[in-house]
């Protein structure tokens, strides 16, 4: 099998990169170890940057989620059970975010790469990239119990974190830059309407809350939990009235609780692998970064990733310049680092550290203060949230 683009992913990454390079005449093809109804059910990030929202819509993908998705102007900070509203339009001269499900995305974007687009394999587990270095790279893959080889003039790691790209890039010419953190999110997905219409992020002598939501009847609510919490140790009913101690406030706000329908615990860690190329194999998305999920960046930093290189591509397969693609991995970088930068910020002032001092938690107080009472402090936490600059 043979094509210009091997993508190994079919997240959103790999899909929207399908996606971009159908629009610009480039051929691709996409491997995916998993079963389609795997991508479309795992539940990941569900808040969309106005950068993102842009590309899917000048990508042909936008239609169902400008129809069903919902459009936030704000999110909510809580501390102190005092609660400040974050006016983003107001603050980065109308910008927005959009909530919509990564299923969602995932379900459109396969949904037009079969109808339109280039071979799209389920099932097909990429087992190495070879000749990363050569002008003829290949993906060796298994798929329908044999073993095969994709041959490609450009490879694309779009298969996250544990996938085989970034493997192939050597050690001595790669540097990771890494965090840990002590604590995790234990997460619900509920039928039951949102108890606020953005999203609130709580900052609490307990611990961490978010209050989100998937659409206008089913609500994702999260908690700061240790890192090595089990899910199933925590009762619904527990995890309900947890929720209401640290959302609480002093008006009459009141938390509505439904049916808990799904429940589990995501670790949060800060990663970054540098170069994000090497010689013709390119990493996009979780393959090549991962931040905590409090700054809502993870599928965006995949978005914008494969934005940059598409336009790389075509720029090289139409005018024969390798300019754009040397320079794709520090581009991508200096976007990676400022939502890096943002991710800690918000994860440091809003959770509740094991060991954390009387003046550590006052500091935290301080900076939630700051954004309440300043509005150059607001405005960078506006600007951050709704995305920064995609190139």
């Amino acid at each position: 099998m043979r094509t210009t683009v091997g993508i190994i992913g079919a997240g959103p990454a790999g899909l929207l990169l399908a996606r971009l390079l159908h629009n610009a005449g480039i051929d691709s093809v996409v491997l995916e170890s998993r079963d389609r109804a795997y991508v479309e059910q795992r539940q990941r990030a569900g808040i969309l940057e106005q950068g993102t929202v842009d590309v899917l819509r000048a990508a042909g993908a936008g239609e169902r989620m400008d129809r069903e998705g919902l459009r936030h102007d704000g999110i909510e900070l809580r501390f102190g059970r005092r609660r400040h509203r974050v006016d983003f339009p107001a603050l980065t001269g109308g910008r927005s975010v959009m909530v919509y499900a990564q299923t969602e995305v995932c379900k459109d974007l396969i949904a037009l790469q079969l109808k339109e687009g280039g071979p799209l394999l389920f099932e097909a587990e990429a087992l190495a990239v070879e000749g990363a270095e050569s002008d003829r790279p290949a993906v060796r893959f298994r798929h329908g119990g044999r073993e095969d080889v994709l041959e490609c003039d450009y490879v694309v790691g779009c298969d996250g974190f544990w996938g085989v790209s970034r493997r192939a890039i050597p050690a001595e010419s790669a540097r990771v830059y890494e965090r840990a953190y002590p604590f995790g999110w234990l997460g619900i997905l509920a039928d039951v309407a949102p108890s606020h219409d953005e999203l609130v992020y709580a900052r609490h002598e307990r611990g961490f809350a978010l209050l989100s939501m998937r659409s206008p009847s089913i609500s994702r609510l999260y908690l700061q939990v240790p890192a090595d919490t089990d899910a199933q140790t925590w009762s619904d009913e527990h995890i309900w009235d947890e929720l209401e101690r640290r959302l609480e406030t002093d008006d009459d706000w009141t938390l509505r609780r439904g049916p808990v329908t799904q429940k589990s615990v995501t670790p949060m860690r800060s990663f970054v692998h540098e170069p994000m190329r090497h010689g013709r194999l390119f990493l996009a998305g979780d393959a090549a970064h991962i931040v905590p999920p409090t700054g809502a960046k993870g599928l965006n930093l995949a978005v914008g990733d494969v934005a940059t290189l598409a336009r790389a591509l075509e720029h090289r397969l139409r005018t024969g310049s390798e300019e754009l693609l040397d320079a794709y991995s520090d581009r991508c970088l200096r976007r990676v680092w400022q939502a890096e930068r943002f991710s800690y910020d918000m994860t440091t002032m809003l959770h509740r550290a094991p060991d954390a001092t009387a003046f550590e938690e006052r500091l935290q107080l301080a900076r939630l203060e700051r954004i309440a009472t300043c509005r150059a402090a607001e405005a960078d936490l506006a600007e951050g949230y709704t995305g920064f600059p995609l190139d």
